[in-house]
């Protein structure tokens, strides 16, 4: 069985609007590297679609884009993916596949299929499997930003407090901090 990680971008002030941290070439390189050493990526629909609209076409080389963002693009055209939607039924992106009905049930059979591990990159999916303890570990990307606005991370809240144990901390040049916690409870 694979490990669920709960992996973006986050302000000092918590907000996961993928418009206001910092997109570098390290920033791409080190989500890159997580995508190709996981097993799968799993979003809600909101952030499939959004991501949908942009990458495929810079994985195949039709829009211009620095190599960081094209190894990423590459590398998330290549993984498969697993979108959580109970409205959207095609899903025509190279190896994207619906999860739909009980989303503790499907989203477990995914786990224990994966054996290199599920990313979440989605804050509100995050939280309803948060809430369904379905997560096993977190890693982000906190950016010295603060934005002012939301969304925010866990804005809808969790029934109880995560104790989680710090893995790792890698500082980048650009002043973000990559942290990587596992679950203490």
């Amino acid at each position: 069985m694979g490990l669920l990680t709960f992996s973006i971008n986050v302000t000092l002030d918590g907000c996961i609007d993928h418009e206001v941290g910092i997109a570098d070439d390290e920033t791409h390189a080190y989500y890159t590297r997580l995508l190709e050493e996981s097993g799968a990526m799993l979003w809600g629909r909101t952030t499939y679609e959004m991501m949908e609209d942009a990458w495929p076409a810079v994985a195949r080389g039709e829009t211009d884009a620095p190599p960081a963002l094209r190894d990423w693009a590459v590398a998330l055209e290549a993984t498969p993916k697993y979108v959580v939607s109970a409205t959207r039924q095609d899903f025509p992106w190279t190896n994207s596949h619906r999860i739909h009905g009980d989303l503790r049930a499907g989203v477990q059979r995914l786990k224990d299929e994966t054996r290199d591990g599920v990313l979440v990159g989605s804050g509100m999916l995050a939280t309803e499997l948060d809430r369904l303890d379905l997560i096993d570990e977190y890693r982000f990307l906190v950016h010295p930003r603060i934005a002012g606005h939301g969304p925010t991370l866990y804005e809808r809240g969790l029934p109880a407090t995560r104790r989680l144990a710090l893995v790792s901390s890698t500082p980048f040049r650009s002043g973000a901090v990559a942290l990587h916690y596992r679950r203490a409870d």
